[in-house]
């Protein structure tokens, strides 16, 4: 009897357990369900909304606990390995990483299609594909280069620049000599030249791009960065914040009269480097300070080079694909800016590079002086190709 009766107790203690473990299980479970549902208002479908949902949801992906699911071992091992794969992912994008900035940008994708309800509808609130006077110029922008990309690969803003003729020197109002600059009038002028049809696919792709640059990539300049270029800097340019705050609390009246005349910001600052030309993108921006700085801080991180700091202010390093960067903050400068340098060498051929008159002269010397194994030295201005000289021919040795 007495066995029986702790057999019983045994059972009633096994099961309340049971229950009280299903309950704070069947709680915890609705209390997810309920976060992850979507309360729909105006501001559902804008931009900002949608990339505090991508931040959260990554979040959650990334730090669950997977011990805690009750997963079968084989389910529990294609988790951890999706779960790993995301978390490289995320980190090795930020460092320049082509194939991890194409995995997490598949992964936005599906979230913003499966599981935040994005379709045809709706996706227009975010940018406003069906009505083309209500586009910003970096809408246009980040539409020609999908569009161009598409077919033309990293080659898409070369051929979009050729194409155009966006490379020429040109006057712009206020000015009283010529610049390389390309305006949002242009831009504005090729897309309505453009024509460009989008089906759905098309333009949820393009807002995933938008999504991603500012939060993992290098905002506004995230698809330029990636193009077959000499290279690309920022904030290199325009009157910083710090010169502003200063002239607001001393002369407002100067202060206006730099509104009125529109005198570019250190933040609105986009320059190319483009067959030897640098070009200002007067169209693009990266809207505040404050993200000009995060894409600084994070654009030369690759190899963990060390901490930017205020006692050391610049970083000289390499990103993920070789391209040299050169990151600088206040108080060694004005502004927070970046310098990235690519090198193609494969494309790099003195026959390219050298078209002045009597270059075939120029290049046979060239050749002969590397092969008397002399002592060459390559000097001129800022953007005269002066490396690209150097890849042409054997670097070693030169």
């Amino acid at each position: 009897m007495d066995a029986t009766n702790i057999v019983l107790m045994l059972l009633v203690i096994i099961l309340a357990i049971g229950a009280v473990f299903y309950f704070l299980r069947s709680k915890k479970e609705k209390e997810k369900q309920d976060d992850s549902e979507i309360d729909v208002d105006d501001k559902t479908y804008t931009i900002e909304k949608m990339i505090e949902f991508v931040k959260k949801r990554l979040d959650e992906i990334t730090k669950i606990n997977l011990y805690d699911i009750g997963l079968s071992e084989e389910e529990l091992k294609r988790r951890k390995s999706k779960k790993y794969e995301l978390k490289k992912a995320l980190k090795g994008c930020t460092y320049g990483d082509i194939n991890d900035k194409k995995y997490v940008k598949e992964l936005i994708y599906d979230l913003l299609s499966k599981e935040y309800g994005v379709d045809e509808t709706n996706i227009s609130r975010a940018i406003h594909f069906d009505i083309p006077s209500l586009l910003t110029p970096q809408d246009k922008f980040d539409i020609l280069i999908y569009m161009y990309k598409k077919e033309f690969g990293y080659e898409a803003l070369s051929e979009l620049i050729n194409k155009y003729e966006l490379d020429a020197l040109k006057y712009v109002a206020g000015e009283t000599k010529p610049s390389y600059v390309i305006t949002s009038d242009e831009i504005s002028d090729i897309y309505e030249k453009e024509k460009l049809v989008l089906s759905f696919s098309d333009k949820l792709n393009v807002l995933c791009q938008r999504i991603y640059q500012h939060y993992k990539g290098f905002s506004s300049i995230d698809e330029i960065r990636d193009m077959n270029i000499d290279g690309v800097s920022g904030g290199v340019s325009g009157l910083p914040e710090s010169f502003l705050s200063q002239v607001a609390q001393t002369d407002s009246d100067y202060l206006d009269q730099i509104t009125e005349h529109k005198v570019p910001r250190a933040c609105d600052s986009i320059w190319i480097m483009f067959h030897g030309k640098s070009i200002r993108l007067a169209f693009l921006s990266f809207g505040t300070e404050s993200e000009l700085k995060r894409v600084c801080q994070n654009i030369y991180k690759y190899n963990n080079p060390g901490q930017l700091s205020d006692t050391n202010g610049y970083k000289i390093n390499e990103m993920k694909d070789g391209s040299r960067v050169v990151v600088v903050r206040p108080s060694m400068s004005e502004t927070w800016a970046f310098f990235v340098r690519k090198f193609d060498v494969k494309r790099a051929t003195l026959e390219q590079i050298i078209r002045f008159p009597g270059k075939d002269q120029a290049i046979d010397l060239l050749k002969y002086l590397v092969k008397g194994a002399r002592i060459i030295s390559l000097t001129g201005e800022q953007g005269c190709r002066k490396n690209n000289n150097a890849n042409g021919y054997d670097r070693k040795h030169i």
